[in-house]
């Protein structure tokens, strides 16, 4: 078996570049498996604490840490001849140990200890320990080891962290797209960054809480689809084999939502990984997560007091508080939160009343206020543009933005009392919609208007107009109704939750361009 093992890592070997550090523990590897120990045993390893439990409980209950069993990643070593001192870090965070030669190797086994734990475990190496806790000369709480087995075999070394004075960390792994692409490295050498990921699912447990709480029932709708609808957005296309056919990974579930609606349940609501095949930036990934409400008989107004009272228990269940530091802003999620109509938003920040333009006058408008327009943009799409680049940014504290022209939003109901604007608000904080939301659209002669008019917008070169649903229509026709929906943006609202610049530092494994390989070596 040993011999199988060292076989394949020469191979293995032989197709990789490696540094000198890295034929380092390769060689260290190889003396380890030919002097007969398994540097990765399948045996169970039992955890009885992590490392916060054993710093917080032994001052006030030593007696409960006489016997524990530990396991980690060493993160360091200080060498002391007859004996040393190692940092392990769990996912609960770090640990010293305090390991005794003639302890764990007693009476002509001392060789072992030299071998074993002095020459062949390194930083980045797992290791699992047996002992007692207690306190050192300086005062730090540490395990004394009486047994020490190696888990799991490093072949890579760790960056090497630093800190200055201030605490900043300086080191090789500092990098955005290095952390991004090797996220597992960057969870271990700069376990801070976990904060951000506890806290998106915080966020995810709470909003799903206060949605089970109130009776809405979550389910799954389908990622492929023969039609990609709820949204204005490019979607990613796919094949399926067997059926022969074109599919679609979602751009939205906002149409199946509402059959179900139609189906005849009042609350549904759908955490969906989404797809749009569109540009990335700091604010924007191709795949991303949002969750969709839809509750029957309700509408709009009621929506947005709704998303007041679910957002503000979200931060405090996140953050203790309503009051969120973002960059240079302290945003306050305390309700109520300001309210503008969209026209009303745009007058306010640019001092140009749109109301009664039509499309050549908005375009003009658009461009007088030094906007890029072509002519594949409809009335609302310029809207959207003049809003975009004038309002949007100007907007720190959540705001609702409300009563939208209807050809911005071709799925909500008209206004019932505003000819031209339907009931659709949405959310606007940090300067970016967190989430939007109407009073549906469940007339189905006016849906079916709605989409030949994108059809259109499409035929004009609008590669984000939406598409024509017949099934989705005939569910209209069998009548669906009155409801308020909702899509909100998990990732950007984690963002704001966790101080984060960046929508790649709340996904684990964000889009990357493909990484370039070094050349084979021959």
């Amino acid at each position: 078996m040993n011999f199988e093992f060292l076989y394949i890592r020469r191979i293995l070997e032989n197709r990789m570049e490696l540094n000198e550090q890295e034929l380092i523990r390769r060689q260290k590897l190889e003396e380890l498996v030919e002097k007969g120990y398994n540097p990765y045993p399948a045996e169970l390893w039992p955890i009885t604490h992590n490392s916060a439990e054993m710093l917080a409980g032994f001052a006030t209950n030593p007696d409960a840490y006489k016997e524990i069993s530990f396991a980690g990643r060493v993160m360091s070593v200080r060498d002391m001849g007859k004996a040393c001192f190692a940092v392990l870090q769990d996912s609960a965070g770090r640990m010293q140990i305090y390991v005794k030669r003639d302890e764990i190797c007693p009476g002509e086994d001392k060789a072992n200890y030299d071998f074993l734990f002095k020459k062949m475990v390194d930083i980045g190496d797992i290791i699992g320990v047996t002992g007692y806790v207690f306190v050192t000369k300086t005062g730090e709480t540490s395990i004394h080891v009486k047994d020490l087995r190696l888990l799991s075999k490093a072949l890579r070394p760790l960056p090497i962290v630093k800190k200055d004075a201030d605490g900043n960390i300086f080191d090789a792994f500092t990098d955005p797209e290095l952390r991004y692409r090797q996220r597992y490295v960057d969870l271990i050498v700069n376990p801070e960054v976990r904060e951000a990921f506890i806290k998106r699912t915080k966020l995810t447990n709470s909003m799903r809480a206060f949605l089970n709480e109130r009776g809405y029932m979550e389910v799954e709708t389908p990622i492929l689809q023969p039609l990609y609808g709820g949204a204005a957005a490019r979607p990613f296309k796919t094949h399926h084999n067997t059926l022969d056919m074109p599919l679609f990974l979602r751009i939205a579930n906002e149409l199946y939502l509402k059959r179900l609606i139609v189906g005849g349940f009042d609350g549904v609501y759908e955490f969906a990984k989404d797809f749009r095949n569109e540009g990335m930036d700091r604010f924007h990934n191709p795949e991303f997560t949002q969750v969709e409400l839809y509750v029957a008989y309700k509408d709009y107004e009621w929506m947005m007091n709704l998303v007041e009272e679910m957002v503000e228990r979200v931060a405090m269940d996140v953050n203790g508080t309503t009051e969120v530091k973002v960059g240079d802003h302290t945003i306050n999620f305390k309700r109520p939160w300001k309210r503008f109509t969209m026209y009303e938003a745009i007058a306010h920040y640019t001092g140009i009343d749109i109301t009664n333009m039509d499309e050549a006058e908005m375009a003009a408008t658009a461009k007088s206020l030094g906007i890029r327009v072509d002519n594949t943009m409809g009335r609302g799409k310029l809207i959207d543009e003049i809003f975009g680049e004038k309002c949007e940014p100007n907007l720190i504290q959540p705001t609702f933005i409300t009563d939208y022209p209807v050809e911005m939003s071709p799925l909500a109901k008209k206004h019932r009392s505003k000819p031209g604007l339907v009931e659709r608000f949405e959310a606007i904080c940090n300067g970016k919609e967190i989430c939007n939301a109407f009073s549906e659209l469940n007339d189905p002669l006016d849906q079916r208007r709605r989409f030949e008019e994108q059809l259109e917008l499409g035929k004009r070169g609008d590669e984000e107009a939406m598409v024509l649903d017949e099934d989705f229509l005939r569910s209209l026709e069998f009548g669906m109704p009155p409801t308020a929906g909702l899509g909100m943006g998990i990732d950007r609202l984690s963002m704001i939750m966790s101080n984060s610049a960046s929508i790649q530092d709340v996904l684990f494994f964000p889009q990357m361009r493909p990484e370039k390989k070094p050349e084979p070596v021959e």
